[in-house]
């Protein structure tokens, strides 16, 4: 699977996992060191090829993505969940940690985010699903960001990243079903 943007990730041993599931080239941060120079090369690599955001499922990760995406609005991004980024022997969590699989996944579901956030999905929509208050809440955003490839987000963010990467409310309500109704299987 070869891959024409240009990966965006933390460091080396993302890259080295990067490089064992997919032909790609990659633009390291070093980290949440992140700076200038390197904002600048990834904006020139966005120019010429795009760019997809693949950190880690972690606070620096999104951390990193936040600031990269506040610099390049229109960059791609590609998620991978807690689950599938835990490494062996719980040594931690990162790219570095996950699967072959687990790799192609996330960049074969790869979103594109839109600056005007106005989207078919209604803060109602998520109260009517119980994603926002309630025992159960927390435990469906969970598992709605995993299923949806777009990470976890708090009641706040929820909204927001759904319809920053464009889910129609189809495919919303579609899993949001699936979950509730593997909730009442248990």
């Amino acid at each position: 699977m070869k891959i024409k943007e240009i990966i965006v990730v933390e460091g080396k041993d993302d890259t080295a996992k990067i490089k064992q599931a997919v032909d790609a080239d990659t633009i390291e941060t070093n980290g949440s060191a992140i700076n200038k120079e390197i904002i600048n090369q990834i904006k020139h690599a966005n120019e010429k090829r795009g760019v997809i955001v693949f950190t880690d499922p972690d606070y620096p990760g999104q951390r990193i993505r936040h600031i990269v995406s506040n610099a390049i609005p229109d960059c791609k991004h590609a998620f991978l969940t807690k689950l599938e980024a835990k490494g062996k022997y719980d040594k931690g969590i990162g790219i570095e940690h996950a699967s072959v699989e687990a790799i192609k996944k996330a960049l074969s579901s790869v979103y594109e985010l839109v600056t005007e956030v106005e989207g078919e999905i209604t803060r109602e929509d998520l109260l009517s699903y119980g994603l926002l208050g309630g025992i159960r809440a927390k435990a469906r955003r969970e598992k709605l960001g995993m299923r949806l490839r777009i990470g976890y987000a708090n009641g706040k963010q929820l909204l927001k990243r759904l319809n920053m990467f464009q889910i129609t409310k189809e495919t919303f309500e579609s899993t949001i079903k699936s979950i509730i109704q593997e909730e009442q299987d248990e």
